[in-house]
């Protein structure tokens, strides 16, 4: 699944911006970064990992890849964010999440073993994030698809990208029980 299946078009980087943006809305985005491993340790223990692992819709992630792409995503976005704070406008690459979900095999994975490694990963960023000053929240790289991005675009928008996705989860959960 792209972006766009999920409803945010990446062919256009403003507009997916503003999209993530929009997701926000007034919402502290440290708040919300905090909160997701949350959200998704309680989806986890509430449904087995047969519905977890269900593929509701065809073409689309299961909930359980969606919990992979987010563990990715923290990984890829925690990079950026040390290469941005480290290093004067770097480079940045995108990925094509299908096929890292896909070649990672993350439906094989155990939900609450994804999980695990995103809330590592999470608490490991979110303390970086904390301590962002100003100057540092001007910082920008260049990514490769949507151009000059600073920290203090890149936070805002991880938030949004966990909203969105957490809402997908939700979604594809109820779906899956139907």
């Amino acid at each position: 699944m792209t972006t766009a299946q999920a409803g945010l078009s990446v062919s256009d980087p403003r507009a997916y911006r503003e999209n993530l943006f929009k997701l926000l809305g007034d919402r502290n985005p440290l708040e919300v970064l905090a909160e997701t491993a949350c959200t998704l340790a309680d989806t986890v223990r509430k449904h087995p990992a047969t519905v977890l692992r269900t593929r509701p819709f065809k073409g689309k992630w299961t909930p359980n890849e969606v919990i992979g792409h987010l563990t990715d995503s923290e990984w890829v976005y925690g990079y950026r964010l040390r290469l941005i704070l480290c290093e004067d406008h770097p480079p940045m690459l995108g990925t094509n999440q299908d096929l890292w979900v896909a070649g990672q095999r993350h439906n094989e994975r155990e939900p609450s073993e994804l999980v695990e490694m995103f809330r590592t990963m999470r608490q490991f960023n979110l303390a970086l994030w904390k301590r962002m000053s100003p100057a540092d929240l001007q910082r920008n790289g260049l990514h490769n698809e949507r151009g000059p991005e600073s920290l203090g675009v890149m936070l805002p928008m991880i938030a949004g990208h966990d909203l969105s996705h957490l809402d997908q989860i939700t979604r594809y959960v109820q779906a899956a029980l139907r």
